[in-house]
């Protein structure tokens, strides 16, 4: 049977933007946000004043009147005088100067220190790693105070020099970042494509490394900036480094002194320095959310006013496109799906992957959904287990999880139904389980905290659990850690946690795919066994109809994000009618000459043998 289409036009004219607006540039994204747009003009604010200091400047910054010392603010100076009578305003914008230009030094011989040395110590390891790391650790190691009384005392307090100084001592945090980076990326496919192609490692870096690298410096930057300026101040404020017109923190030291008697002198250069740092660290930290966020994540209650004003500016008559159908009614379902999409924010836009579709599984069923990589069945689950990234979102008409519309739920309650309602089998087992800790820690952990179990009810249950799922001596697997287990081993595992909560649903997303063929149809058989045993319904997601062959019930036949046929199994291989259907069995055969041999009895016996991995 194939899917049904209900009526078909998906209108998206003059639609609400989900996204609020298009992704656009980075900087685009960091304007919008309240925080970017008001850092970012208070910050060029301040980098206006500096540039033009000479010409904003009401008087000479060290010109003298007497008749001005300690003046209180008046018309002719806003911001009064200082203790040797010169016009405080006038050396607050001649202090801007000076300090920006002294972040600026330190930041330049950080980055130009820094960020090569990360470049090659992290691309070319080895021993040029281990130098790159002994100097880094000595430069934090040596106290910098010290280094910077010497440099002053050798150099005549020269500003400059000691800038660069304190440039010199903040290197180790970008080589460390850069480092860190490099070594992320260097290992990837891509990399290893372009040194077998030939390129030059100078060319790779510079193509391929360094863009991976610019988003973290650009953050660390914003953020090292204000650190710079703070120890810039500090410096003047103990009489360090200052000229002829000192900055901010030479003015606060002045005003520290008569603190008591003229507080105002303490005050005005206190709010530029703390006013440009605190700038600078919004700047970094809404950077740095705007570049590790693809798009601004919505509520759902926002998803629906989104939704409703779509629904409301679509044309008469226009209809939106979904394909699937049901069998049972809402209440009575384990799960049902109705209209779901999933879109997801990209580089050109807002692209959907899965469009309108509507299934259910009923009570104790077994629902394959088949397709190929990109067909869109993974990202229906995720969509059930509410589990996209961030980067992505759904919207549906309603999702039923045990009779009950979960859509209308918080996302702390929808959280809540993982582990009860919903039990989850990842695939690629060993990348799921955690190294850093034993197997019985994982199973026991979930129990305690999510059902409320003690440390020995929740013992005896992952022991039970793992002797169900054919697990041999139990116990030592529950000291052992990932690493020691065979896939197989570690795939059960996984089984014995998702079934360990007693869930209604299961769902299994390419249980078997990392697995070998003699493992493969064991852990089938197990998911079948426990299907049976615990009257769950079980949705399993995968590309290959022999494993429909061997458990499923129902099917569902997914491409290019629809469904393109939806039947019981035994229909579906006696008389497909998509001929993407068709091929898709076809294309499972391999070597199997017809639907008996895809679905062949177990060998007598029940229970096919355990490979020697899996006892192990």
């Amino acid at each position: 049977m194939t899917a049904p289409i209900t009526d078909t036009v998906d209108s998206r004219a003059d639609s609400v933007d989900a996204r609020g607006g298009d992704r656009g540039s980075t900087l685009a994204r960091f304007l919008r946000r309240p925080a970017g747009a008001v850092s970012t003009a208070v910050l060029l604010l301040v980098v206006l004043v500096a540039i033009l200091a000479p010409w904003l400047s009401p008087y000479d910054p060290n010109a003298v009147d007497l008749g001005l010392t300690r003046a209180l603010p008046s018309p002719e100076h806003p911001l009064g005088g200082d203790t040797t009578g010169r016009d405080v305003l006038s050396r607050l914008l001649w202090g801007a100067r000076a300090t920006l230009w002294g972040a600026l030094v330190a930041i330049v011989s950080s980055v130009v220190l820094g960020v090569p040395a990360g470049l090659a110590a992290g691309y070319y390891g080895s021993a040029t790693d281990r130098i790159g790391m002994w100097v880094s650790d000595g430069l934090q190691a040596v106290p910098g105070m010290i280094i910077l009384l010497i440099v002053a005392a050798s150099t005549r307090n020269d500003f400059t020099l000691l800038m660069v100084t304190v440039g010199v001592l903040m290197a180790p945090g970008y080589f460390r970042l850069t480092r860190s980076t490099v070594l992320a990326v260097r290992g990837e496919a891509y990399v290893d494509a372009a040194r077998v192609s030939g390129l030059s490692d100078l060319r790779i870096m510079a193509r391929h490394i360094v863009r991976s690298v610019t988003a973290p410096i650009v953050i660390q930057t914003a953020l090292t900036a204000g650190i710079a300026m703070g120890m810039q101040a500090g410096l003047q404020f103990l009489g360090i480094g200052g000229g002829t017109t000192p900055g901010w923190g030479a003015a606060m030291a002045e005003g520290f002194r008569v603190m008591r008697t003229d507080p105002l002198l303490l005050l005005w250069p206190s709010l530029a320095l703390g006013i440009t740092i605190a700038v600078l660290a919004v700047t970094g930290s809404t950077l740095a959310d705007v570049i590790g966020v693809k798009r601004p994540t919505l509520s759902r209650r926002e998803r629906k006013r989104i939704a409703a004003l779509n629904a409301e500016k679509r044309p008469a008559g226009a209809t939106t496109t979904t394909t699937g159908s049901i069998s049972v009614a809402a209440v009575d379902s384990a799960v049902r799906l109705e209209n779901l999409r999933v879109s997801y924010e990209t580089a050109d836009g807002e692209v959907e992957v899965v469009h309108g579709i509507t299934l259910d599984v009923a009570p104790g069923e077994v629902l394959g959904i088949v397709g190929e990589s990109g067909s869109g069945k993974s990202q229906t689950v995720f969509s059930m287990l509410d589990l996209l990234p961030r980067s992505g979102y759904y919207t549906a008409d309603a999702i039923w999880i045990g009779g009950e519309d979960v859509t209308t739920l918080s996302k702390r309650d929808r959280a809540q139904l993982l582990g009860h309602e919903i039990g989850y089998i990842p695939q690629e087992p060993m990348s799921n389980l955690d190294p850093s800790y034993t197997i019985g820690y994982q199973l026991t952990e979930p129990l305690r905290a999510v059902h409320g179990m003690s440390r020995s009810e929740a013992r005896d249950r992952a022991l039970a659990m793992l002797d169900r799922v054919g697990i041999v001596d139990p116990q030592r697997v529950m000291r052992a850690y990932p690493h020691e287990l065979s896939g197989g081993m570690a795939q059960r595992v996984l089984i014995a946690g998702a079934i360990a909560g007693k869930p209604s649903v299961l769902v299994a997303d390419e249980p078997t795919t990392a697995l070998d063929v003699t493992v493969q149809a064991e852990v089938l058989e197990l998911l079948r066994e426990l299907q049976r045993e615990y009257g769950m319904a079980l949705v399993i997601v995968t590309h290959n109809f022999g494993v429909v062959a061997d458990i499923c019930d129902r099917v569902v036949v997914m491409r290019s994000g629809s469904i393109v046929e939806i039947d019981d199994v035994e229909p579906i291989f006696s008389h497909a009618e998509s001929a993407y259907t068709r091929e898709l069995i076809a294309a499972s055969l391999d070597g199997a000459e017809s639907r008996s041999e895809l679905d062949a009895p177990v060998p007598a016996g029940g229970r096919r043998s355990t490979t020697e991995g899996d006892r192990a």
